[in-house]
């Protein structure tokens, strides 16, 4: 379970664009981008004879650049795109009864967001950057057009719908089974997994989100999240400065997370 759980934290969503912050990319531009994008194994169908891949070049419209705290999309809005992040993190979020925003995942370089407007063609949740990001964007209506020309295309747009899907049934077993303790741990290991899928280290990452939103996203109190990374690094299982997090013993975060496996 502690791959699954680690590997099911995943993706959610998509939205608008504005002219302040889109980038209209000339064809032969947008084509060495696509092409030889180094996150394009992450976001892209693998295989594509040179025919193919000229048409995916083709998928992406414009760039747009979306600066710290502002939405790449909201609540409400009309769906028109799915986004693949170049750069930067987002959260996504929803209002909850009280007012205050639910944290529903976190997304990073290399992952698709934009598609919860797909079902009733507008967006069900808001998609802030935490941090200065660029997105590459995405029309819908041409994802669908090329999906019946490009079979690659299709069945990669399936997987993502798919893993959304593995995504949330592991968010609802983190939340409704897990201690604190374990919740924190199965989330450091997704998020190293994720990031040295991207290139990056195995034990050291700087965390892009606030105790309080990993809080939310997790259903616990900042106190309670505080308290578990101060635990965590008096077991001497991470290292902690600010927001730079360094993992010292990855087997003791797996045992934390599923014992049974860990120890057979």
């Amino acid at each position: 379970m502690t791959e699954t759980v680690a590997s099911t934290l995943h993706n959610c969503s998509s939205g608008h664009t504005t002219m302040d912050y889109t980038t209209a990319l000339k064809p032969h531009t947008m084509r060495v981008a696509c092409s030889n994008c180094n996150l394009r194994e992450l976001c892209m169908p693998m295989g594509l004879n040179p025919d193919e891949l000229d048409k995916i070049d083709d998928l992406v419209a414009s760039r747009r650049k979306v600066k710290r705290g502002t939405p790449l999309f909201r609540n409400g809005e009309r769906f028109t795109n799915l986004y693949a992040i170049r750069t930067g993190f987002f959260k996504t979020c929803v209002a909850s009864e009280d007012g205050r925003d639910q944290v529903t995942g976190f997304q990073m370089a290399g992952e698709i967001v934009g598609l919860d407007g797909i079902v009733h063609d507008h967006h069900t949740c808001d998609a802030i950057a935490l941090e200065d990001a660029e997105v590459c964007v995405m029309p819908f209506d041409r994802i669908e057009d090329l999906s019946r020309e490009v079979n690659a295309l299709q069945r990669h747009v399936h997987k993502i719908m798919s893993r959304e899907i593995v995504r949330e049934n592991g968010v609802m077993l983190l939340l409704g089974s897990m201690r604190a303790e374990e919740r924190l741990a199965a989330f450091l290991l997704n998020l190293v997994q994720r990031l040295h899928a991207r290139g990056f280290s195995q034990s050291e990452l700087i965390l892009r989100m606030t105790r309080e939103e990993i809080g939310s996203y997790l259903g616990l109190k900042l106190e309670t999240v505080s308290r578990t990374f101060s635990k965590f690094v008096d077991d001497g299982i991470v290292e902690v400065k600010q927001r730079h997090v360094r993992i010292l013993n990855t087997d003791a975060l797996k045992e934390i997370v599923n014992p049974q496996v860990c120890s057979s």
